[in-house]
Order: C-alpha cells, then structure tokens, then sequence
C-alpha cells in the first residue's frame, strides 16, 4: 500500500508532471475567498523554508488569504529576531496574506516529575527545542509573537506522551488551564492539537480534556489525520464526542496504516480519514476558523511538490463535500 510518487501521481490523474509542473491550483481559477465557510491556508514549511516563496506559492498560485507560521528560513517562528520577524511582516502584506495562528511548540517537550517518555526523541521538531523550565518564558513570548503577526490564536500540546498519563493529567490540565488564563489576559485563543506523541492524541482524549478545562477561550486543534495515525477512527467516531464550539482550528493531512500497525502519511484523499465526511460535518456544525493543509507526506519528491499534489487532493474533497473554497 506504499506510496509512491508515480502511483499518486497516476491516481490523481497527474502522471507525468514533474516537480517543476505548472501550479495545480492556479489563483485566477480559484473560487472567490469570500464563499469559502473556512479560513482554508498552509502551513508555510510545508512547502519551503524560503518564506517568500512560501507566501507567493498560498497567496500567487493556491488563490488563499491565509497561512499558518511554524517555522521558515531554517529558524523556528519562535526564534526569529526582530529584522526576520519585520522582514516576514514586510512579506505577509505584499502577499496579502493574514495569519491563522502561531503555531508554536508550546508544552511539546517532557513533563516534570514523570518517567522519560519514549516519545521525548530528539528528532525534527520544526526547528524548536525548549525544555521545560522554559515554557512560561516561551508562552509569553508567543504572546508576543501573535501581536506582532496580528492573530488571536496560539497552538500548543499537552508534553510528549507517557504510558500512563494519569497519574499526572489534573496537574498537566492545571498547567494548560494557567496557560488559557494568561491567554486570556490578552484576548488570545490557546490551541490544544491533538498529537500522537503528546498525551492528547484522539478524540476521545481531546473531548476529556475539553471537558475538564472549561474556558472558553482554550480550543482544539483538531488533527483527524494524527489521530487516525495512532490507531483510532477520527470521523465520525472521534469527531461525534467533540463539542463543536470549542474546536479553533483543523489540520488537513492523511494517513495509510501498514501491516506492521505503523503508519505513512498521504496526500489528501489519498489515505483512510473520511474527509468528505469529516469536511461536511464543519460546515454544518458552524465551524469557520482555520483549515490548514499540514501535508507532511513527500512522496512526490520534494516538500513543494508534494503540497501541490495534497492541495490538488484537498480542494477536489471539498468539491465532493459540497463546499466551494
């Protein structure tokens, strides 16, 4: 069931278009930004750590008014200095673009007092390590960070999965919860992803989580492809316990499972979360915040090309869904 580039590209009617092709997604056939429900975007290192091509790529060729910032000129967005942050401000507005949120990697690091997770590897974390300690320094900053790019949203996680969180989920609750209130302060949405390495992954999960931390302005992040990656069925099984108006913000990728109970990524539509389905459901429930591509499959050779193709797969699911972006 693997992915090759030739068998996805062939799938997607595509065969024969190289990294270099014309843009799938061409701006001036692109639907008026105004009749889509979504603030659909990228996540800009999806494509490129070259931020302005980046910007040029979502705004000049997918026809989009937003875009997610994670990471860009191999620094992550929390590391910038203040020349790169002006510099990245200086791009957004030529390229007419707006941020959807921060997406930081708030709590993305180990809980204190607990055993070593088997997740806390030091792998690619979008160019962002910060351990514990540094967390509170890190939220403020984020604070900052969405001031300066003009959006009300902070992603963040909930520390590297452990294998039995419960001895520990009130006071890692207690933390998110100091974290939504100190948000709050400032008018700012605190975003909690569901991650298959962090302690919340599913929807079940998440839902628990909401549940126990009221406020209002602590929302999720929901990622039916990260959730689907550990094992679970994200739509309708996880998506139906959520409540609808605490989620603000969707990731967009997809996932085949292998016979090894592993997974790979895939491009949109191409793997077993139900977007059809799972984009429906938004719509209908009212959700109209951020719906951004996090293709993270690269069996088309390169980041670039491979967001093209996912992209391709995401707005020909919404067209199935009924919905024009």
């Amino acid at each position: 069931m693997g992915y090759t580039r030739r068998r996805v590209l062939a799938g997607l009617g595509l065969a024969g278009l190289e990294a270099l092709m014309p843009p799938l997604v061409k701006k001036a056939a692109a639907p008026s930004p105004s009749a889509c429900p979504f603030r659909l975007a990228v996540i800009n290192d999806e494509i490129t750590q070259d931020f302005e091509k980046a910007c040029q790529i979502v705004s000049g060729e997918f026809g989009l008014q937003w875009i997610e910032l994670r990471s860009m000129w191999n620094k992550n967005v929390t590391e910038l200095d203040a020349k790169e942050l002006d510099d990245a401000r200086k791009i957004l507005a030529q390229h007419k673009l707006r941020v959807t949120d921060i997406a930081s990697p708030l709590f993305k690091t180990d809980w204190p007092g607990a055993p070593v997770s088997r997740q806390s590897e030091r792998r690619d974390q979008f160019h962002a390590a910060f351990d514990a300690d540094a967390q509170d320094k890190l939220l403020e900053h984020c604070i900052s960070l969405a001031k300066t790019f003009e959006t009300d949203r902070i992603r963040c996680f909930d520390f590297w999965r452990l294998d039995d969180p419960a001895p520990y989920r009130a006071a890692i609750n207690a933390k998110l919860q100091q974290a939504a209130q100190r948000c709050a302060k400032d008018n700012i949405i605190l975003l909690l992803e569901n991650e298959m390495s962090c302690n919340t992954a599913t929807g079940e999960e998440s839902a628990a989580v909401l549940k126990a931390i009221p406020d209002s302005n602590f929302m999720l992040n929901w990622d039916p492809g990260n959730a689907a990656a550990l094992g679970s069925t994200p739509y309708p099984d996880g998506y139906q316990l959520l409540p609808k108006d605490r989620i603000g913000h969707c990731h967009c990728k997809d996932v085949v499972r292998k016979p090894d109970h592993k997974y790979d990524w895939a491009p949109v539509s191409g793997g077993i979360v139900d977007w059809v389905g799972q984009l429906e459901a938004l719509q209908r429930d009212g959700f109209h915040y951020g719906l951004s591509l996090e293709t993270h499959w690269r069996g088309a050779g390169t980041p670039e090309a491979s967001t093209r193709i996912s992209m391709d797969g995401l707005r020909k699911t919404l067209t199935k869904a009924g919905i024009s972006c």
